[in-house]
């Protein structure tokens, strides 16, 4: 049942929406070039709002990113070992691909669980700052998310695992980022 529905929300989204101007959009954001400006822009926002413990917070940052990504691609994948929707072995047909194949497997996208860790752990650890544009940067990750379906790389089970596993890694990587400033902060500070 939940594999037919996926499977019916994968060809809907990957053949159904299928358009020009989704084209024109969905395919270059995800793509880790298309967002270089706006990834410069995170490191000098963070340079200019985290002050006292900036190097830290980007160490932390940057460490809860690496583990979505080891935790999704390193050891997921290769225990589910799903093929993706365009690869041969998939069994679908009619797959509209748009980009080059991936030779990896499907379950859980790291697209989805990379981008979803990342703008978890920033709007935790900026939120503060700026709270209704850190908002944002879930659309910023369900867009991503979103175009690995239309291209035909994924299914959306994997996306909706994927966007699951980065919410909790970033969770876990701002509790520790917590505990482990304020333990720093703690220690800087003592008489």
């Amino acid at each position: 049942m939940l594999e037919k529905l996926d499977i019916s929300l994968f060809s809907y989204i990957n053949q159904g929406l299928s358009s020009d101007f989704l084209d024109f959009v969905l395919v270059p954001i995800r793509y880790e070039k298309f967002w270089i400006p706006f990834y410069v822009f995170l490191l000098v926002f963070i340079l200019m709002n985290i002050s006292k413990y900036y190097w830290f917070s980007l160490f932390m940052i940057f460490a809860t990113i690496g583990t979505a990504d080891v935790v999704s691609s390193r050891i997921i994948k290769p225990l589910v070992e799903r093929p993706r929707p365009c690869h041969s072995n998939s069994g679908l047909e009619n797959v509209i691909l748009r980009v080059r194949c991936g030779v990896g497997y499907s379950f859980t996208s790291s697209h989805a669980t990379n981008h979803f860790a990342t703008a978890t752990i920033l709007f935790l650890v900026l939120g503060g700052l700026r709270r209704k544009w850190m908002y944002l940067l879930f659309v910023w990750a369900g867009a991503i998310s979103f175009a690995q379906v239309y291209v035909g790389v994924h299914y959306p089970i994997d996306i909706l695992a994927g966007t699951l596993l980065g919410i909790s890694i970033g969770t876990i990587g701002y509790y520790f980022y917590r505990k482990w400033r304020n333990l720093y902060l703690n220690k800087k500070y003592q008489v």
